[in-house]
């Protein structure tokens, strides 16, 4: 299987193919979609969400991301992983982006790292980029600034918001960049932003105009219920298989069904019955 690299994004774009992504989370999820056609994976900081509970992805630390990280990098050999960088990891200066996308890539051992925002953090795509380490941007419906947006909405519907996508997205490319997410933007103006854009455009509720797409592999695979976005496809009911084999093993284990002697271990009887007719005294409990 061909190892694909930041690189291998570009390329695809340039020959019209499409890239293929999904989040992903720990060593055996990583192991399965490494042995899949899928050319990325995200450790994204919606892992705040699925993982760990939170409402949102503001409460994700550093620390959490280059855990996962760590553990998606273990079980990829050919896939990009890309790692998100969480809230305040890098809005407060160039400086403090670059310290922080370091320990990701030392720390979490990814391939790249992506941030939200637009102009307003191109100076730390620069930052970042100059040390040689990949960026990969996020633009559109960003969900670290939730609180900003008045909750999870589409952007860009409107001439003056859709203007500024296109202007964040340009931004974003010449701060170096290597590839664009743009999440929850209306199909014709990703189309027209893949387009005019050298760098692959990755959608989440986009359409099909964009270069590549991705979804929370949770959502697609049915296993998260608290919300379900518009724009996902539920490619299997991995979720409810889940719920019934769960539901299977406490029955039998509550009617004695499981575990049989199919699944242990056997002594000799003799043995037993040596045991039995010796007796086991607990030293420990005798009284003095």
């Amino acid at each position: 299987m061909k190892k694909n690299t930041v690189a291998t994004f570009g390329e695809m774009k340039a020959k019209g193919e499409k890239i293929s992504m999904l989040t992903c989370y720990d060593y055996s999820t990583a192991r399965l979609m490494d042995n899949s056609g899928i050319n990325g994976v995200l450790v994204g900081d919606s892992l705040g969400n699925v993982m760990l509970g939170y409402e949102d992805t503001l409460s994700v630390t550093m620390e959490d991301m280059i855990t996962y990280g760590a553990s998606v990098a273990r079980g990829c050999k050919n896939t990009v992983v890309v790692v998100d960088m969480p809230f305040m990891s890098y809005q407060i200066s160039a400086e403090q982006a670059l310290a922080n996308a370091g320990r990701i890539m030392k720390e979490a051992r990814a391939n790249a790292v992506k941030l939200e925002g637009g102009k307003e953090v191109a100076g730390q795509i620069k930052a970042i980029t100059k040390a040689g380490i990949p960026v990969m941007a996020h633009i559109g419906m960003t969900p670290q600034s939730v609180n900003a947006f008045g909750g999870f909405k589409v952007q860009g519907k409107t001439e003056e918001t859709a203007r500024r996508i296109i202007e964040d997205a340009l931004a974003v490319q010449e701060a170096g960049a290597f590839a664009v997410v743009l999440e929850c933007v209306p199909f014709d103006l990703v189309a027209y932003i893949s387009e005019i854009l050298a760098i692959p455009t990755i959608g989440i509720g986009g359409g099909n105009g964009a270069d590549g797409q991705i979804l929370v592999y949770q959502d697609m695979l049915g296993m998260f219920s608290d919300y379900v976005p518009k724009f996902v496809k539920k490619y299997a009911g991995i979720g409810e298989i889940m719920t019934k084999a769960f539901d299977d093993y406490d029955r039998e284990v509550k009617s004695q069904i499981f575990p049989s002697r199919e699944h242990g271990f056997m002594i000799d009887k003799e043995i037993m019955n040596k045991l039995r007719k010796q007796g086991v005294r607990d030293e420990s409990c005798s009284k003095n």
